[in-house]
């Protein structure tokens, strides 16, 4: 990557990019930040220890390159970034001598879990990683400092680490890492040493460029689906139209002499064309003539799912949250609003769709995917292959997407079993349709709210009902009392104060596998609670942000709801047709909140012009990527509530490829404006408050738009997708 001089002109820059070949240089330069080296390429491969260790997570070679290994995955979220630099941090070194690694799930199988669970979901790549990074920097560093005073014959308190050397300031001595780490390798350390607090750091905070951006630019990054291994072939796979359906028969005399086709495999409810390329395949495998046993799914529609949601509302329910006597208060108030609202099942449709490719031998599998959960992906390699975990070798590529659907490995267990079949390394790839259908989707859900407004207007009591699939049972997690808190998250968690407060709910499972989706529970739920918190608003007469703020006395709720309002000119009065709206939740461990400013024209067609975004995750590694994922989150977010539906009829999803489960398109996105509102603190335990960032940028965005609607046209939009909205038909409130 050229970098350019920040004081060139627009046009210097443009003629300064220009590279000989043609093509254009595009870089950004951080005055005193040198760039680090690129993210490696390709997936981890060298599973031995490397002979300039200091530990598990640093190499420091003699020419004074120093390799992070890096326990999670990257699919964008910017982890293969912001890892390193947590352990940069305390190492203190140069970061333009960084170069970031993926970590081994093999070695981490066989030492004990040196790097953790290596599980990219939940927001978790800094939220839960942040302590044991930086203390595998400082003990790194710790260990450095220790080998100079050794060589020396000082005391270690006596030298500091500085810019990749130790200093020995009263002698004016100076040892470089590279030449330091053989023996810092070997030392043990009495105790390890603490890690810096958020006001100490000196490189946490800065935004520094990304280390993937170059491997991605060039085209160099390996992902997933860019595997080659000697000796393969290629399998295309078709999953029974109706989940839990199975394999009756297979016709195979439509492909029977066709060139290049190696073998038809027949799981118990999918059937695979094994061939010499994938488009072969995949050809072979439409013309097949298959037999299915649907199964008792194949009885369902979308009709029928969203009546089996809402008659879930009136069932016998489980409390997770009861605060004061709403019933109580409901039955005594003079003014009661009431609201029910829904939301369809969601496909996840990353751009590369799922691909596993193997290669079985009788003792050892090696496996190129991309994986969310590279330790649970290797467990379930094992599982499958009848290895043991230490022979499976994980190698993890970037990944084209994920949204919580790489977290389960389902193409690498079809892999494996195809692989075991033909007996030759094969490489999987799901076309777009099996993608979608086969994928775990987002949760179909309904809810009713049923609130009490005191003669002040606030809210006296708020009743919540809700009905929506577990993901819990459908992975086949157990459920704690019935119940779990991604069902409820966005319900029963809000800052606002409301003396009588019922949340209560029920979990219903359809045919259909359900899973973690971006922001999980915060997707449907923040949709329900900031649209009613919306209508209160607006029966109360009181401006919705003031009617917020009113009910909040949280420091980071307030930060953002305040910022919002400033950023967004909400007290400024738009024109006819035009409308604003806001709304705010926690989410993963962050408080995040919009503003969608919208159009709606005669036609009643919606035109989203501008969202403001802010966010408070308490610290902050980089700035840069933090309003990359919002940016990202929003529209996600926003192609989900104006297009996102599975439907179904006869069991099947209807919905199978991007001209029927569109994506927003860059016309239609609007400007998107990040805020960073960090109020830093500590959690109850005294440990630094870090939040999660690359789900809660989708948690909000639906009900922000939806109450912009509402603000233009008077007209309250409670299902979504809005494509199925015919807002012409709905009566202004």
């Amino acid at each position: 990557m050229g970098h350019v001089d920040q004081n060139l002109s627009r046009r210097q820059f443009v003629v300064a990019g220009l590279s000989a070949a043609g093509g254009l240089m595009l870089g950004v330069s951080f005055p005193g930040l040198a760039s680090a080296m690129p993210l490696s390429q390709a997936p981890w491969s060298n599973d031995a220890v490397a002979p300039n260790e200091i530990n598990a997570w640093i190499v420091i070679d003699p020419d004074e390159t120093i390799t992070i290994r890096i326990p999670h995955a990257e699919m964008g979220q910017g982890a293969g970034t912001a890892n390193p630099m947590l352990v940069a941090e305390e190492l203190e070194c140069d970061w333009a001598k960084i170069k970031g690694e993926f970590a081994s799930p093999n070695r981490n199988v066989r030492e004990n879990n040196v790097y953790k669970d290596q599980n990219t979901v939940g927001s978790r790549g800094v939220a839960t990683a942040w302590q044991y990074l930086q203390q595998a920097g400082a003990s790194a560093r710790a260990r450095l400092v220790q080998a100079a005073a050794n060589q020396w014959k000082v005391p270690a308190s006596e030298c500091v680490a500085e810019n990749g050397a130790v200093l020995h300031k009263a002698s004016n001595r100076r040892l470089t890492y590279g030449k330091l780490a053989p023996d810092a390798a070997k030392i043990t350390l009495d105790k390890e040493p603490a890690i810096k607090t958020p006001d100490q750091f000196k490189l946490v905070g800065k935004p520094l460029p990304r280390l993937d951006t170059p491997v991605k630019v060039n085209g160099a990054a390996k992902f997933g689906i860019d595997a080659r291994v000697d000796g393969m072939v290629y399998a295309a796979i078709i999953s029974c139209p109706v989940v839990g359906g199975k394999v009756v028969s297979v016709d195979e005399s439509p492909i029977a002499g066709k060139r290049g086709i190696v073998k038809v495999v027949k799981l118990d409810d999918a059937v695979a064309v094994v061939a010499d390329n994938t488009w072969r395949a995949q050809q072979a495998l439409n013309a097949l003539k298959i037999t299915w046993d649907f199964g008792p799914g194949a009885t369902t529609d979308t009709a029928q799912m969203k009546k089996f949601y809402r008659d879930g509302l009136n069932e016998q329910l489980i409390d997770v949250r009861k605060d004061g006597d709403a019933a109580g208060t409901l039955a005594k108030a003079g003014k009661v609003i009431e609201a029910a609202y829904e939301v369809p099942h969601l496909a996840h449709a990353p751009m590369e769709p799922l691909n596993a490719t193997v290669k079985l031998a009788a003792d050892r599998l090696d496996v190129w995917v991309g994986s969310q959960s590279a330790l649970a992906t290797l467990q379930l390699a094992a599982q499958t292959s009848g290895l043991k975990p230490e022979q499976c070798f994980i190698h993890n590529a970037f990944l084209g997407g994920g949204f919580g659907r790489r977290s389960r490995s389902d193409e690498m267990r079809q892999a494996i079993l195809v692989a075991k079949d033909v007996g030759k390394p094969v490489k999987l790839t799901w076309d777009r349709p099996q993608d979608i259908r086969g994928d775990r989707y987002r949760p179909q859900a309904a809810v009713r709210f049923r609130a009490a407004l005191g003669s002040d207007g606030m809210p006296t009591a708020l009743e919540t009902r809700f009905a929506v699939g577990s993901i819990n049972r459908s992975i086949g997690r157990p459920l704690e009392n019935g119940m779990e808190g991604q069902a409820h998250d966005g319900l029963s968690n809000q800052g606002y104060k409301i003396a009588n407060f019922h949340v209560a709910g029920a979990l219903k499972n359809t045919h259909l596998p359900v899973s973690f989706w971006r922001s999980v529970g915060g997707s449907q739920n923040c949709f329900f609670f900031e649209s009613f918190i919306d209508e209160l608003a607006y029966a109360a007469g009181k401006d919705p942000v003031e009617f917020r703020r009113a009910m909040l006395d949280r420091t980071d709720f307030l930060t953002v709801l305040n910022k919002l309002e400033e950023v967004s000119g909400w007290k400024q009065k738009l024109p006819s047709g035009r409308g604003r709206g806001v709304a705010i939740a926690f989410n993963h461990g962050s408080v995040v909140g919009h503003v969608a400013e919208v159009t709606v024209d005669s036609q009643n067609n919606v035109r989203v012009d501008r969202v403001f975004v802010a966010v408070d995750c308490y610290n902050v590694v980089n700035p840069k990527i933090i309003e990359a994922q919002m940016e990202s989150g929003a529209i996600y977010g926003l192609t989900a509530a104006l297009y996102g539906e599975i439907s179904v009829k006869d069991g099947q999803v209807q919905e199978l490829n991007f001209d029927t489960y569109r994506m927003l398109s860059m016309a239609e996105a609007p400007r998107i404006e990040v805020h960073l509102t960090p109020t830093g603190g500590t959690t109850p335990d005294g440990l630094p408050k870090w939040g999660g960032i690359g789900e809660c940028g989708t948690a909000t965005i639906a009900p922000a738009l939806t109450n912009a609607i509402f603000a233009a046209t008077g007209k309250r939009v409670r299902e979504l997708p809005l494509k199925n909205v015919k807002l012409a038909e709905i009566a202004s409130l």
